[in-house]
């Protein structure tokens, strides 16, 4: 079966008003467009589909929130009320199809209305992660330019509140688009003030709202913007497309993770990010599973036995989560005694992604849940697995260190600097050949000439992954590196460009290098280097400690950014590029040579001496 067959034998088993004739469209690379002459809608394939085949009664979101002591569940019933409602209250304020909603919401349920509220209008919905700083929103209200913006009074973390409304009321303000309203919803642990004229209250407002039906929308409609994280300046917004999202996301659903109707499906993320998306919300809705939405943490909520409660008492089939969460539990127990207290024989599988894992990690796991673990690998950019061992198809052996093979529809291949495909076991960039396969995003927002400046122009008829790493002789792909500067905190991705902006804006830096570090239990964690001005006379401390408040401010705390130093010099080659990979290999304790470039060689003691006094480096050459 060729690859158009394939993608029209998938298209097949989702709902569509009007069936596609065309499956791709190839007449404007690297735009390509699937199903360009059909038409759905989303929130119909993930709602009301199953309840007109008879699954109005079955559990469609189960919501366990341990910080707050909170428990709910929705039959697909349920479920479609509330979001036929919400997608009135849109409407009330004169939402309609192509218009933008930004949704800045902690991990409740309501955010997930409120996304599929938008799906069912037809409106383009943007998920900003809950808590983010108010210039980081401002940025993206700027650039979606939305009519309305849903979010809450607070979001809530284990040892404190975070107030929402307050940052949500200095985006605005910051920003130069204001939205005709914000809809809010009141949490009781925090109230906040409400703006006469552009406030509403989700409450009152769902109940004098009139539910409203799905409004049908062509494929190559735009389905959610979701800005890549850690931008600080022009953002890479994301566009998804409503067609090959569906398409995509069922299949995977089956074919990838295994599951059927009424399994249970718990993605263990956040609603802000493209796991949230796919596979907390669009992803097992769309295949009629039953999804959970938790609002905890793996350790802390109460103790790091939480992941197996929420298995053992929602009797889920299949996990997602992230490497670093499996990390905090093993720190926290590592004999994985609390286990021991729960019946996890439901679970199936369990999927890891969002950044490599690390063989210690995924053999205890194995160990201890006793079921396939299956490291996978894929990017907000493609919006669903580009390599899995495809439970649903064939479980292939498991290579600790590799997320397996391509799955179906993905061609990755590795490319040295002259865009030449290199010999197994070479390492180089890891690509993957166009057209990508439906579901993948299919511009950026605003920004069409970047999309294809950075994703596309390097490799010709290739997309850029960014990543670098090789394929083996069996076929199995191992993705290394990033090919560029940016950290992987925890699964969340920021940008050191973008980290650096943020601390050459105090006025005491003259310059400043931005690097991530090895960190046991997130990834890795950045570190912060910085060059004063020669008229500084200020105690350093106090210096390195606004320059953390700021990252913290601008950023937010979800960078976790905690190491920072004062230099006397950074490492520069001669043309005046900063030395950042060797910094890191400094600071890892990694073995390292002279770079035969650099400028000063004696600056690399000095950085050395630097890090060693925030715990780093050993100098291995």
């Amino acid at each position: 079966m060729n690859n158009r067959e394939f993608w029209r034998h998938a298209a097949a088993n989702i709902h569509w008003y009007q069936a596609p004739d065309t499956v791709l469209d190839e007449e404007n690379p690297p735009f390509y467009r699937w199903f360009s002459d059909g038409s759905t809608n989303a929130c119909y394939n993930a709602l009301d589909l199953h309840v007109e085949q008879g699954r109005g009664d079955q559990a469609a979101l189960i919501y366990d929130s341990p910080i707050t002591a909170t428990k709910r569940q929705y039959s697909y019933n349920e479920l479609l009320d509330e979001v036929s409602q919400f997608a009135g209250v849109l409407a009330a304020q004169g939402v309609e199809k192509g218009d933008r909603v930004i949704v800045y919401m902690p991990m409740v349920p309501e955010a997930l209305i409120a996304m599929l509220a938008c799906a069912r209008l037809g409106a383009v919905h943007s998920v900003v992660f809950g808590g983010f700083a108010s210039n980081e929103l401002a940025v993206r209200i700027d650039d979606a330019s939305p009519k309305v913006i849903v979010s809450a009074t607070c979001g809530v973390e284990p040892a404190r509140v975070v107030p929402y409304k307050p940052l949500l009321d200095a985006a605005i303000d910051l920003a130069k688009h204001k939205p005709c309203a914000c809809i809010i919803l009141r949490r009781p642990m925090q109230d906040a003030s409400m703006i006469s004229g552009r406030d509403l209250d989700w409450a009152e407002a769902m109940a004098d709202a009139q539910p409203v039906p799905c409004v049908p929308v062509a494929a190559n409609d735009p389905l959610y913007i979701l800005y890549t994280s850690g931008t600080t300046g022009q953002p890479k917004g994301v566009v998804r497309d409503t067609g090959g999202s569906i398409v995509a996301l069922k299949w995977s659903m089956k074919n990838i993770y295994n599951v059927a109707p009424g399994d249970v499906y718990w993605a263990a993320s956040d609603v802000g990010w493209v796991v949230g998306h796919s596979y907390i919300v669009y992803g097992p809705l769309f295949a009629g599973c039953t999804t959970v939405i938790y609002e905890g943490k793996p350790v802390g909520t109460p103790d790091p036995g939480a992941f197996w409660r929420v298995i053992a008492e929602h009797k889920v089939n299949v996990m997602f989560t992230a490497p670093t969460a499996f990390r905090a539990i093993k720190k926290e127990d590592p004999q994985g005694k609390l286990l021991q207290q729960y019946d996890t024989s439901c679970l199936e599988s369990l999927f890891l992604a969002g950044e490599r894992c690390d063989p210690n990690t995924l053999a205890w796991a194995e160990d201890k849940l006793g079921v396939p673990v299956i490291d996978h690998w894929w990017q907000t950019e493609t919006g669903w697995p580009i390599c899995s061992n495809c439970l649903g198809i064939e479980l292939l052996p498991i290579v600790p260190g590799s997320p397996a093979r391509a799955v179906p529809g993905y061609d990755v291949q590795v490319l040295n600097e002259q865009g030449e495909q290199v010999a197994a076991g070479d390492i180089g960039a890891l690509v993957i050949k166009q057209p990508l396969p439906p579901g993948t995003f299919t511009t950026l927002w605003n920004a069409e000439d970047r999309y294809i400046s950075a994703y596309f122009s390097r490799y010709p008829g290739y997309y850029e992954t960014g990543d670098a790493g090789y394929i083996d002789e069996n076929g199995y792909i191992f993705v290394m590196a990033r090919t560029d500067d940016v950290i992987n905190v925890a699964g969340h991705r920021f940008s050191t460009g973008a980290m650096e902006e943020v601390l050459a804006d105090h006025p005491d830096v003259a310059e400043c290098a931005v690097v991530g570090v090895a960190d046991p239990m997130k990834g890795q964690l950045p570190l912060g280097l910085l060059v004063l001005n020669a008229d500084v006379d200020r105690p350093l401390e106090d210096i390195v400690a606004e320059s953390i408040q700021l990252m913290r401010d601008k950023i937010g705390p979800v960078a976790a950014f905690k190491l920072c130093a004062v230099v006397e010099r950074l490492p520069k080659t001669r043309s005046g590029k900063i030395l950042r990979g060797t910094m890191r290999n400094i600071a890892d304790g990694e073995r390292w040579k002279m770079p035969a470039t650099i400028d000063d060689p004696i600056i690399l003691d000095e950085i050395s001496s630097a890090l060693q006094t925030l715990g780093y480096a050993n100098q291995a050459r």
